[in-house]
């Protein structure tokens, strides 16, 4: 999968809310209200993950889930991510 130029990213993250560009890497957060909100959450994304074999980085903070996306494999930003993203939103 090929790597997103900078205006391609820029374009992508203008059509996501909240989503931030973090080097190689996009981000956002998201509250779950409490701990068993946040767990909860993250089982939701295992799915979507699986099913596109694309897996973000997760940090859980009491409430709040920061979810980081980019693909390793390619070192930086690709279609993929973007995806995943949205997918990701759509849950929340």
């Amino acid at each position: 999968m090929a790597l997103l130029s900078d205006a391609e990213i820029e374009d992508r993250l203008a059509a996501l809310s909240g989503w931030e560009r973090e080097g190689d890497a996009i981000a956002k957060s998201f509250k779950g209200g409490d701990f068993v909100g946040s767990v909860r959450f993250v089982d939701a994304l295992v799915e979507p993950a699986e099913e596109m074999g694309h897996h973000p980085d997760l940090a859980i903070s009491w409430d709040t889930v920061t979810v980081t996306i980019s693909t390793h494999s390619e070192g930086g930003l690709t279609a993929a991510d973007f995806e995943l993203a949205q997918k990701i939103d759509a849950l929340a």
